[in-house]
């Protein structure tokens, strides 16, 4: 485990050496270019007995009878018994742009108490945005990423087999009403907001286009004003901006997630001179009652005695390790592994770090 860390250290630190450019496009976004969620409710069907128990998801129940007798069907509660339809929540996102008749990807969730969706079919279902209008409707067969095998006495679950996809399984009926081409200007929202990024996006358009068309307006957006540049194409005027490359900062930053035991150090991430010390100590306690009888017809009652049993455990400590004021990146990992702690201590180490007022950074814990 420790040579791992040092290893993902190594790698993180040889990235960090040197600053690469990035394009516009992969740190910002750009105005009214977005997608929008998609939410449906339908059945899969097809399933070899894993789907919902009437009993326990009578909607099931109610929407495959409703699906009968819009074909022209008709059954009784009786008769619908079937282990082999699952009720599910299908989601989808409509890109920015998709035109009637072009397809999307969707997911298939159940809502019920199905065991698995291996080898379904989802039934047509209409995809609703948050304005209630049917945006695509989406059918096709699923795939799972899961597997059940279940004997008499034994179930075991890979994966989530009660999840799938359907690639390319919703076909866009309804388009986003949204004339691009009519844009005066488009605001640049940057995903990392800060204040130098969003300047250098500035100059680095001016420059390129040789004129002042963009404007820094805060740490998070970008003004392109199109019209400074006469009659031309937005998209062109795009196309050729998000292919500009700067060099991004960022806030040092340290982020810790505490269920898996990683951390994440930033490159500017500073530490004020500080001693540093860690060990651990365990404390064990254990009872063992003790059950006093009297001798059999002797005049007398049976009590039990207490009797408890502490152990203290303490590792063998290390001693103090100072980290000299302004300590890099590179000087943190390499104290920490010269004391020989693991990933999860260092956590703590880290968080006490802070709280002392010595870690110059933003301390998140996920």
């Amino acid at each position: 485990m420790r040579q791992l860390w040092a290893l993902l250290v190594l790698i993180a630190l040889s990235s960090a050496s040197v600053a690469a450019p990035v394009r516009i496009k992969d740190m910002a976004d750009f105005d009214g270019v977005r997608g929008n969620d998609l939410v449906g409710y339908g059945l899969v069907v097809g399933l070899d007995g894993t789907g919902d128990s009437f009993r326990n998801a009578p909607f099931t129940e109610e929407m495959l009878a409703g699906l009968l007798e819009r074909l022209g069907i008709n059954v009784t509660d009786d008769a619908l018994r079937s282990k082999n339809v699952a009720a599910v929540v299908v989601t989808a996102v409509l890109p920015p742009f998709a035109r009637s008749g072009s397809r999307i990807d969707v997911g298939v969730s159940t809502i019920g108490d199905a065991k698995s969706l291996l080898g379904g079919t989802l039934v047509m279902t209409p995809l609703k945005a948050a304005d209630g209008n049917i945006y695509a409707v989406a059918q096709g067969s699923l795939i799972s990423g899961g597997a059940v095998v279940a004997g008499e006495a034994a179930r075991v679950v890979e994966g989530v087999p009660t999840a799938g996809a359907i690639p390319a399984g919703a076909r866009v009926e309804r388009e986003v009403a949204f004339d691009f081409s009519q844009l005066q200007n488009i605001r640049i929202a940057l995903r990392n907001t800060d204040f130098t990024t969003a300047t250098r996006i500035e100059d680095v358009i001016n420059r390129d286009f040789n004129r002042r068309i963009a404007e820094a307006r805060d740490s998070g957006t970008v003004i392109v004003e199109f019209r400074k540049l006469g009659n031309v194409s937005p998209a062109r005027v795009l196309g050729r901006i998000e292919n500009l490359t700067i060099e991004p900062e960022d806030r040092a930053k340290v982020v810790i997630d505490h269920k898996a035991g990683t951390i994440v150090v930033g490159e500017h991430v500073r530490i004020s001179r500080v001693a540093v010390s860690q060990g651990n100590l365990t404390l064990r306690v254990s009872e063992a009652p003790l059950v006093s009888q009297p001798n059999p017809f002797a005049d007398g009652e049976t009590v039990t005695v207490p009797r408890s049993f502490a152990e203290l455990e303490e590792e063998p400590g290390i001693g103090f390790a100072e980290l000299a004021d302004e300590t890099s990146l590179s000087d943190l990992i390499a104290g920490l592994n010269a004391l020989g702690v693991p990933p999860r201590d260092m956590i703590d180490i880290l968080k006490s770090i802070h709280a002392a007022g010595a870690l110059h950074a933003e301390l998140i814990i996920e």
